[in-house]
């Protein structure tokens, strides 16, 4: 038991304890619109996307969290100029700016004085330190982000399996889809101070993405997203802990693994049916 609780006895990893399960709710139940919606590209240009605001807060001294808010507005109305504008599909715009705002991060970052501490924070984040305003922030992200599921959410699911149905029923999908990606970049904004955001997209993904192939309905999904995520958060914990290494890095990974050890599962299970009703 003291193996548990001994990464724990600290404040400061207490905080992180904290932080990290609060962004999960957030990245769990945002991922699972994602997942449903096909939206893991233009989560992860997003997620690129907010560097630039990050870098550029750093270097005027204002908060980042303004600035990721602005480039991600920016990298959002970026895509859908390109995708208005030209015949290109929104991937093409994703790209591009993909590219274009990663590579303006990187560029506003060697700017600063303390260019390689200041990048690894920005993409790898720092879990261990979280501070209380950090956690009220991340409190507030999960609050919205539920509201905003439970609000949205015959809107959400109806988009998400055929938008021109949704169309049809009048549930205003441009709009829909419009307060997604808002809930996404919520989901960035709110969490890249505890995983980063570079690993953000770990918590983002890899928790529903497992859930989806364990649970069939949406709300069963997204409980278990968040379980899932929850999970991964502790231990993420408590291996960095006792093994010594980067703790944002670890939560970010469990979740990944755990997508392809329960596909495994489900793989050999799936199998053996075939073969008892063969």
């Amino acid at each position: 038991m003291e193996w548990l609780t001994e990464p724990f006895a600290l404040a400061l990893q207490q905080r992180a304890l904290i932080g990290g399960l609060a962004a999960s709710v957030t990245t769990s139940v945002v991922g699972t619109w994602v997942i449903l919606r096909g939206m893991s590209f233009i989560g992860d240009a997003l997620i690129h996307g907010v560097i630039p605001g990050i870098a550029l807060a750093l270097l005027l001294g204002f908060d980042p969290v303004l600035g990721a808010v602005a480039a991600a507005v920016v990298m959002i109305g970026g895509i859908n100029l390109v995708h208005r504008q030209t015949t290109f599909s929104e991937d093409t715009g994703i790209g591009l700016l993909f590219v274009g705002m990663l590579g303006l991060g990187v560029i506003l970052i060697s700017r600063t004085a303390s260019y390689a501490g200041s990048l690894t924070a920005i993409l790898f984040g720092d879990a261990l330190g979280v501070s209380r305003g950090d956690i009220a922030g991340l409190g507030v992200t999960a609050a919205l982000a539920v509201a905003g599921s439970v609000l949205f959410y015959r809107p959400f699911v109806v988009l998400s399996l055929d938008e021109a149905k949704a169309e049809l029923l009048g549930l205003r999908p441009r709009l829909a889809h419009a307060v997604m990606l808002g809930l996404v970049t919520l989901a960035v904004v709110g969490s890249f101070r505890t995983v980063g955001t570079l690993l953000v997209l770990g918590l983002l993904i890899g928790p529903p993405a497992t859930a989806a192939l364990i649970a069939r309905r949406v709300p069963t999904m997204m409980v278990t997203s968040v379980a899932i995520g929850m999970l991964s958060v502790v231990g993420g914990l408590v291996i960095s802990y006792h093994a010594r290494t980067a703790g944002s890095a670890t939560m970010a990974v469990i979740p990944v693994v755990s997508f392809f050890v329960v596909l495994a599962a489900r793989s050999v299970i799936d199998r053996r049916r075939r073969r008892h009703a063969g």
